[in-house]
C-alpha cells in the first residue's frame, strides 16, 4: 500500500486564471447590483435601511477580523455589539424623524460608545497595559471607519425619501447616482490601468495602481455624473449639470481615497482581501471601501445645495 501524500508532496494549489477571475467577479458583480437595484426600486425605507445595516455590520466584522490577523488588539465582541446597537437605535430614529435627530444621536451614541469601551477595559484588563489603549482605539475606529460612514448612504436616501407627483423617489436616484459613480471610477482606474498604466501611484500600499489610472477614474465618475444629470434632471436636483463635472471629479477622488486607505489597512495587517464572500471581489469591506468615503462627500454636497 502506497504511503498517503503528505503537505510536503502534494501538489501546489493551482492558481486561478485572469479569466477565471474575470468570471467571478462578473458573476458577482451581476448578483449584488441585481439585490441593490431591486432594492432601491421597490422603495421601502425598512428595506433600504436594512440592506445597509447588514452591509455595514458584516465589513465591520471583516474589519475585526482584518486586525486580529495583524495582531493589533481590539475588542470584537464588545464592537460588533455597539455597531448592532447603533443601527439598531439610529435608524428607526433616522425613519421617525428624518434628520432632525440624527446629529445629536449621532454625537452622544459615540461618546457613550467611546465611554463604554473605556469603562469594559478598566473592568476586564488585568493591569494597566498600552495595548489597552491600543484595544479601546482600534475598536472605536472601526465604528467610525465603517458604521457611522457607511450610515450616510442611510441618510442620502432620507433626503429624498418622498415619492413625487411623477413616480420617482428622489432618495433612491441620490443613493444610485453615489453607487454608479464611485463604481465607474473604480472600472475607470482598472481599465486605464491595465491598458496604459506605467507609473506607480502609491507602490508600498498598492502595487497594481497607477497615475493613469487614477485619472482613468476622475474621468469615468466625471462622464457617468454628466450622463445621470443628462438622464435624470429633475429628480436628481440640486446636481445641476453645472455641478455634474466638479462633484463627479469630487466623488471619484474620494473613491480612490476609499480604496487606498482599505488597501492600506489590508497590507498592514498582512491580508489580501477582506475576507471571501463575493467569489473574485473578496469581501464585504472590499465592495463598500469606495462608498465609506464618497456618501459623506455627496450628502455634504446634497446638504449645502438642497
Amino acid at each position: 500500500m502506497s504511503p498517503e501524500p503528505t503537505a510536503a508532496t502534494s501538489p501546489p494549489a493551482v492558481a486561478p486564471t485572469k479569466t477565471n477571475v474575470l468570471i467571478r467577479r462578473l458573476f458577482s458583480t451581476v448578483v449584488l447590483w441585481a439585490a441593490v437595484i431591486g432594492t432601491l426600486v421597490i422603495g421601502w425605507s425598512p428595506g433600504i435601511f436594512a440592506f445597509t445595516a447588514v452591509a455595514a455590520l458584516v465589513a465591520l466584522h471583516e474589519f475585526y477580523r482584518l486586525l486580529e490577523h495583524g495582531g493589533l488588539p481590539c475588542d470584537r465582541p464588545a464592537g460588533m455589539a455597539l455597531g448592532v446597537l447603533f443601527f439598531a437605535t439610529g435608524l428607526p430614529i433616522l425613519h421617525q424623524y428624518g434628520l432632525v435627530w440624527t446629529y445629536e444621536f449621532e454625537l452622544g451614541f459615540l461618546s457613550l460608545a467611546f465611554l463604554s469601551l473605556g469603562i469594559r477595559q478598566l473592568v476586564c484588563a488585568e493591569a494597566p497595559h498600552p495595548a489597552s489603549v491600543s484595544n479601546i482605539a482600534h475598536t472605536f475606529l472601526g465604528l467610525l471607519y465603517v458604521a457611522w460612514l457607511m450610515n450616510f448612504l442611510a441618510k442620502i436616501f432620507m433626503l429624498g425619501p418622498v415619492r413625487l407627483e411623477n413616480g420617482p423617489i428622489p432618495g433612491v436616484f441620490f443613493v444610485l447616482y453615489l453607487l454608479l459613480v464611485t463604481k465607474f471610477s473604480d472600472i475607470g482606474a482598472y481599465c486605464v490601468g491595465s491598458l496604459i498604466g506605467r507609473h506607480k501611484m502609491i507602490p508600498r500600499i498598492s502595487p497594481g495602481k497607477t497615475w493613469e489610472g487614477f485619472g482613468g477614474a476622475l474621468l469615468a465618475s466625471a462622464f457617468i455624473s454628466v450622463l445621470l444629470v443628462t438622464m435624470f434632471p429633475q429628480v436628481l436636483q440640486p446636481i445641476t449639470m453645472t455641478w455634474a463635472i466638479p462633484l463627479g471629479l469630487a466623488v471619484g477622488l474620494a473613491a480612490v481615497l476609499g480604496d487606498l486607505v482599505e488597501s492600506l489597512i489590508k497590507r498592514a495587517t498582512g491580508c489580501k482581501d477582506s475576507g471571501s464572500l463575493f467569489p473574485g471581489i473578496g469581501g464585504m469591506l472590499d465592495l463598500v471601501d469606495s462608498v465609506l468615503f464618497t456618501a459623506p462627500v455627496l450628502y455634504l454636497f446634497l446638504r449645502l445645495a438642497g
